[in-house]
């Protein structure tokens, strides 16, 4: 058997592999779209049943480095996780830890501070209104915490998951931070981050104009907002397809 044919079922024997190929393309194509912040921000994916165990990225990596092989395996339950030699972000395991320990249905969590999120978060009033198709995705699927307590250790990672109790919501805006999705799978949540960015942008732009917004009604934004939760297989269909970019541009991120 050749060297690399090993090196390959090596890796493919790794727990949960193609989970840490999903979270890898996930971190690289964050990066390319100048999503992350540079060495901060977290995603995590939840492996067991109860979700508290859960595949995060290693303490201050690169998003455009990381490779499936990198990825910690946590233990939300684990009060010594900090102090072992290949420990998370502090930060990271604050808010990540909490969440899934306290929000059973939040298998994928991904915090970033992009942009037009977090000029979002930094308004009095960081809703965001249904102006277009792309908002309206989030119509009462959001929720904004407005009350920042510092850097997100484990007393605000508390507080911070006791606001992702009602499974309809999908989407924290924190407050003077950045934004917090969570899903099914990656390719749930990072479909929706993507989109939620997106639908920043749009508003945020369309806050420049100075121009009067032309915002939907509560009722098509909540039909909108219906549709596209069923909506078949475009959350999956978007990360296969940045798979295969991957695939061919760097194949290295499933190592």
């Amino acid at each position: 058997m050749s060297i690399a044919r090993l090196q390959k079922e090596t890796l493919t024997n790794l727990p949960f592999y193609e989970e840490r190929v999903d979270l890898a393309c996930a971190f690289r194509w964050t990066a390319r779209l100048n999503m992350h912040e540079a060495v901060a921000n977290h995603f995590s994916l939840a492996v067991n049943e109860d979700g508290t165990q859960f595949l995060m990225n290693p303490n201050q990596v690169h998003f455009s480095r990381i490779k499936a092989s990198d990825l910690l395996m946590i233990d939300a339950n684990d009060p010594d996780t900090l102090t072992g030699p290949n420990a998370p972000d502090p930060t990271a395991w604050g808010l990540h830890g909490a969440i899934h320990r306290n929000v059973r249905h939040a298998r994928c969590v991904m915090h970033v501070h992009s942009i037009h999120a977090t000029v979002l978060a930094s308004l009095a009033d960081s809703r965001l209104p249904p102006i277009d198709q792309n908002s309206a995705m989030f119509f009462n699927r959001h929720v904004v915490d407005a009350h920042y307590g510092g850097l997100a250790f484990e007393e605000e990672g508390e507080r911070c998951s006791q606001l992702l109790t009602d499974p309809k919501v999908k989407v924290m805006v924190m407050g003077n931070h950045g934004v917090l999705v969570i899903g099914d799978t990656v390719a749930d949540a990072f479909n929706r981050m993507f989109y939620f960015e997106r639908a920043a942008e749009t508003y945020i732009k369309a806050l420049w104009t100075g121009r009067p917004l032309r915002t939907l009604s509560d009722a098509i934004a909540e039909k909108t907002a219906s549709e596209m939760d069923d909506y078949p297989g475009q959350a999956e269909r978007h990360l296969s397809e940045l798979k295969a970019i991957l695939d061919e541009q760097e194949p290295v991120y499933r190592n």
